[in-house]
């Protein structure tokens, strides 16, 4: 059930119409996609990680403009834990919670965290 709202959500951001129409088709092409063969993630935990995604977007702002206003030189990685067990929509959600920021980026993906690369400001010494 989780996959198939998570398609059928991806469609309508996709496509921007809210129609009857478009929805039918939405629906349509979410029940035609093949089904992933591992475990699917329940609906609360997606509801959740799809939570964390658009509380992302008013941090996203924040940072641009802490970026354009103040120079962000130093880079750090680090290593940032994931949604345990690693299921495959839950994977997709976090990369792209962390990726939406400017100022982070997944680098790699070590099957339960990510190894995630971030600009700072410099340091006073």
């Amino acid at each position: 059930m989780g996959t198939f709202i998570l398609r059928l959500t991806f469609w309508l951001l996709l496509t921007g119409l809210g129609g009857g129409e478009n929805l039918l088709l939405g629906i349509g092409l979410a029940l035609l996609l093949p089904r992933p063969f591992t475990n699917s993630a329940s609906l609360g935990k997606l509801l959740r990680s799809l939570g964390t995604v658009l509380g992302a977007i008013p941090l996203a702002y924040l940072e641009a403009v802490g970026m354009i206003l103040l120079p962000h030189r130093q880079e750090r990685i680090s290593i940032e834990k994931g949604q345990q067990p690693p299921l495959p929509d839950l994977v997709f959600l976090d990369i792209l919670r962390i990726t939406f920021t400017p100022k982070t980026l997944v680098v790699r993906d070590l099957g339960t965290a990510y190894e995630v690369h971030h600009l700072e400001r410099r340091r006073s010494p």
